[in-house]
């Protein structure tokens, strides 16, 4: 069953964890940050980026290895990224507009 965390700005972005590779076992839907993922998942092999742009981390609260996740499938990011770690923490990076002119 899929666990959903409150949206914490407008800014919105969406990503699925999974705690097997090419995305099977348990998951959970996060749309804002999370210090620390043990809570709703045991492990992580494999995660999916719906919208918006995350900071990822093998650390809970946002330490150790991170990794820019844009949107797309990452069925086996451990092997992609050489990392020998699961996915703790999660941070999603707000998106401004900006105007089509710019000034300097």
């Amino acid at each position: 069953m899929s666990k959903t965390t409150s949206p914490t700005n407008m800014n919105m972005g969406r990503i699925t964890f999974y705690e097997d590779r090419n995305f099977m076992g348990r998951s959970w839907d996060c749309m804002g940050d999370c210090p620390d993922m043990h809570s709703y998942l045991s492990r992580c092999h494999s995660c999916r980026v719906h919208s918006g742009c995350f900071m990822v981390y093998d650390q809970a609260n946002y330490m150790g290895n991170a990794y820019f996740m844009r949107r797309g499938e990452y069925g086996d990011y451990m092997n992609m990224f050489g990392w020998s770690s699961y996915i703790r923490s999660c941070r999603m990076i707000p998106m401004v507009k900006m105007s089509k002119s710019l000034y300097l």
